[in-house]
């Protein structure tokens, strides 16, 4: 581990063990922080620190923070192929551009609840929004696992104004690692958490016509994933402001 690295770790730290505050999970609102990454972006690797540390301490008392690694493709071109890269979350970024008022998407890129973006190494912005976040309305998810290949979904109490809305659901995978060869992180190990393996969007329909909405999910995963470290995530979004209005994770 290099000497940048060490202190990096040790000042994230602190400051995220500043915020800790033991809460029961049941009481805590889930809060989606998505990070737009890239094995071949210099810059990123913090990023990914801080993500890995959001998710393993949960530093905000009344958030559930649920991480979502998206390795974006436009960095594949520049001397390392990052093996986690999608155009979909290329596609997804963009998307949330003109939203959030961003000019040019940029890697590393933090979003949360699909309302605020921000350089996705900046913990104490990370910690303000998370809780900002959890204080807003959202819906109720419940999410169980019915066997092994099939999930129960139901989703109610839409937040006042809601009308059109889409569901997602991801597959994500934790504890993976690369021996980056080539290109800005050359020589480097990086480690992840909450790398999107999968992405489908599930339903689209009007919350003033449907206030419940209930559905059983099929899996499909692949072999090569490690089952043990594997999690299915529903997001529910409001595809006026592109906000998550409620989520939900289930080990798998």
């Amino acid at each position: 581990m290099s000497l940048l690295n060490y202190w990096f770790i040790l000042s994230i730290s602190a400051l995220l063990a500043g915020g800790l505050n033991a809460a029961p999970p049941e009481s805590r609102t889930p809060v989606i922080v998505e990070l737009f990454t890239s094995e071949g972006c210099s810059s990123c690797p913090p990023a990914d620190q801080l993500l890995a540390h959001l998710a393993k301490t949960q530093p905000v008392a009344e958030a559930e923070i649920i991480v979502l690694g998206e390795h974006v493709d436009y960095w594949n071109q520049l001397g390392w192929k990052d093996r986690f890269a999608a155009h979909t979350f290329t596609e997804r970024q963009q998307d949330y551009a003109p939203a959030l008022g961003v000019e040019d998407v940029y890697t590393p890129q933090m979003v949360v609840n699909g309302q605020a973006e921000f350089n996705g190494a900046d913990a104490q912005r990370a910690i303000r929004e998370i809780r900002h976040a959890a204080n807003a309305p959202h819906s109720s998810v419940s999410l169980l696992l019915k066997d092994p290949s099939d999930l129960a979904l139901t989703v109610s109490n839409f937040p006042a104004g809601t009308k059109n809305v889409e569901i997602l659901l991801a597959i994500t995978e934790d504890n993976l690692a690369s021996d980056v060869r080539k290109g800005e992180n050359a020589g480097r190990r990086l480690t992840h958490t909450g790398v999107v393996r999968s992405w489908v969007s599930v339903a689209r329909f009007d919350a003033r016509k449907s206030p419940d909405f209930t559905s059983d999910l099929p899996l499909r995963l692949l072999d090569d994933w490690n089952r043990q470290n594997l999690h299915a995530v529903v997001l529910v979004a409001d595809r006026g402001s592109r906000r998550i209005i409620g989520a939900a994770k289930l080990k798998l």
